[in-house]
């Protein structure tokens, strides 16, 4: 449906669209010249003091400029009076102006004329830019993303400061109407990846796109797989690092979270911030999170197997040990182990859940609480205790913390293939696993890679971090290679 050239008519029809919207506001103003002009905003989304200051005031006092048309007119001084209003369009369609006016730009509409202008004077207040909260930055920036898209763009953009970076715009949530934005620098990304992430966006129908979740969601290759197929990041110096690499980012507006495709194992167990320290620190470090991320998810699985079927394979003074603090416990190893997961897992979310101020306070005070307390009462032996306690904290060293929850997942079901099959059970979970891992492939990139299929000279960024070489050492030494 299209603007009439009669005003009366265009505010009937807007206003019937806008019923019972009590921020949508309707201003009908007479010029000197008797013009009547239509302005339609939305109140709280816009600078009111720049379209009084800069059009009301001069429109009222001066009149229209002779020789164009009232639209053209004020397109004019607009252009000509301010200069943050550039941004003008020429709409007739009335899905289109509306949904414009929802975004945060005045609609401008004339009587005789059967066009709408459109000014972009969106204002409105975001979050100030702070530190991720989820991911500390020791050394590094300290920025992170917030919610509006345009200041996640500027943030990218000041990093990489190359017309090479490129940003395309996309439209999602029939309700919502959602901008995302997906990132990339031209040369560096594959060609093939990009397509495909361009198709499935494309694809993507839903009422409403609240998080940059419902992208993830709908776009990953399988919904089965605990492990996460696309970096989930707030630090843009994460993302640009990403788009080096030839990575596609989705930005989504109303989250400060962004998506990174593909994704690979290795860069679940990887922090932006091993590339600002000194390499050997950063591979040392590393090859303790690989370390300790197998213990979270094996280690009470192991305990088990060995306390119940291959008693041989513990040293005796430790097994005589265990025995006698297990000889009060009423329950099986296994059955002890499920509570204390589960109690610890409990007590994981209501740290999380529960406000900053007291949230750690309830879950180290109530792990030590609970903990204590069932091993004197006889309820739970004391090595369960450090076992699950040792697994939970292994756990907490993993960079990402999404990458942490299928670790947590997986527990649950070697430890009942270890209590009921022993070390045979628990080498199959494990050899489950990897088989899982290897047929993975989001965006038609191996989970594994550069492992497997092996990629030998991208191993050096997988199983250590390796030092950058200075450019003028380089030349010397492919001189020296070619004489």
């Amino acid at each position: 449906m299209n603007v009439s050239d009669t005003i009366t008519d265009n505010e009937k029809i807007f206003k019937n669209m806008f019923q019972n919207c009590s921020d949508i506001i309707f201003r009908d103003i007479k010029f000197m010249d008797r013009q009547r002009v239509l302005f339609i905003f939305v109140d709280g989304m816009i600078n009111t003091d720049l379209i009084t200051t800069n059009v009301l005031k001069p429109l009222m006092y001066n009149g229209l400029p002779q020789g164009l048309g009232t639209i053209d007119s004020i397109a004019k001084m607009c252009d000509q009076e301010l200069f943050s209003v550039l941004q003008t369009k020429k709409l007739s369609n009335i899905e289109e102006i509306a949904a414009r006016i929802l975004k945060g730009s005045i609609a401008i509409l004339a009587d005789g004329e059967n066009t709408a202008l459109l000014a972009d004077v969106a204002k409105f207040e975001t979050r100030a830019i702070e530190e991720p909260f989820n991911e500390a930055s020791i050394r590094g920036s300290k920025e992170g993303f917030t919610e509006l898209l345009r200041m996640n763009t500027t943030l990218l953009r000041r990093i990489l400061a190359t017309p090479r970076l490129k940003f395309e715009s996309f439209t999602l949530g029939e309700l919502s109407q959602t901008d995302v934005v997906i990132a990339y620098i031209e040369g560096n990304v594959s060609t093939p990846v990009l397509n495909e992430v361009r198709n499935r966006i494309s694809c993507i129908q839903l009422e409403a796109v609240l998080e940059s979740g419902y992208i993830e969601e709908s776009i990953e290759d399988t919904h089965l797989s605990p492990f996460p197929q696309m970096l989930v990041t707030e630090r843009p110096d994460n993302v640009a690092a990403g788009l080096l690499k030839g990575k596609v980012a989705i930005l989504s507006n109303g989250s400060s979270c962004v998506l990174l495709v593909p994704m690979t194992f290795w860069e679940g167990l990887q922090a932006p911030d091993d590339y600002y320290e000194r390499f050997l620190f950063s591979s040392m470090v590393r090859w303790i999170r690989y370390i300790f991320a197998l213990l979270s998810v094996i280690f009470p699985s192991i305990y088990i197997a060995l306390t119940n079927y291959h008693m041989e394979m513990v040293p005796t003074k430790l097994m005589m040990t265990i025995a006698a603090l297990r000889e009060r416990a009423p329950f099986p190893t296994l059955i002890e182990v499920f509570i204390m997961e589960f109690t610890f897992e409990g007590l994981r979310e209501a740290g999380i859940r529960l406000p900053k101020q007291i949230g750690p306070l309830v879950s180290i005070v109530g792990a030590l609480v609970i903990g204590e307390a069932a091993v004197r009462a006889g309820i739970i032996s004391a090595p369960i205790v450090i076992v699950v306690a040792a697994a939970g904290i292994s756990s907490f060293i993993i960079p990402h913390i999404r990458f942490a929850y299928p670790l947590r997942i997986l527990r649950f079901p070697l430890l009942i293939l270890s209590g009921t099959f022993g070390l045979f059970g628990l080498g199959v979970g494990i050899f489950a696993i990897v088989i899982h891992l290897v047929q993975l492939s989001p965006f038609g990139t191996p989970y594994l890679s550069p492992v497997t299929p092996l990629r030998a000279h991208k191993l050096k960024d997988t199983l250590m971090r390796w030092p950058r070489k200075r450019a003028i050492e380089a030349e010397f030494r492919n001189e020296a290679d070619h004489s």
